[in-house]
């Protein structure tokens, strides 16, 4: 790994960094510009389905990049062991990060399919309540979480 990082650590770190840019991105123009605007939908079904769609495409976007973000980030643990010094704290605190994210990204993940099949089923309070906490609890800690861990990223690399 420590070869493989030598030769491509630009590419590597800039993988990693645009990784988390989707992902972290994706969440702050859901949360910030889409939902409020889907709030002013009056019919709740269209409301919640084009959430629902919104979220679901997301989801499905930022999957590849988290894979992506976990492999370059093993590459760059790997290679960068015994290198951390004084800051091995700071690289563990955002690895644990990165961790939770992922956690929280995958029950959201299964809070929001779930929801998608009772809303095909037409049970749309079952739906609505199923996601209702993703909004308002679950996208921000992962947004406040991922600002955090992109702030410990750059820490790291000494900026």
């Amino acid at each position: 790994m420590s070869a493989l990082f030598e030769h491509y650590a630009h590419t590597v770190v800039f993988v990693h960094v645009l990784g988390a840019f989707v992902w972290v991105g994706g969440m702050i123009a859901i949360r910030a510009a889409v939902h409020p605007v889907m709030q002013s939908i009056e019919d709740p079904k269209i409301r919640l389905g084009k959430t629902l769609e919104i979220t679901g495409r997301l989801f499905n976007l930022v999957m590849p990049f988290i894979a992506l973000i976990l492999i370059t980030g093993l590459i760059m643990a790997i290679a960068m062991e015994g290198h951390h010094g004084a800051n091995k704290g700071l690289f563990i605190a955002k690895e644990a990060i990165w961790t939770v994210m992922t956690l929280n990204y995958a029950f959201m993940y299964i809070k929001r399919a779930r929801a998608w099949k009772l809303f095909h089923s037409g049970d749309l309070p079952a739906a609505k309540a199923l996601v209702a906490n993703i909004p308002n609890l679950l996208l921000p800690v992962n947004i406040v979480l991922g600002v955090t861990a992109l702030w410990l990223g750059v820490s790291l690399r000494g900026y």
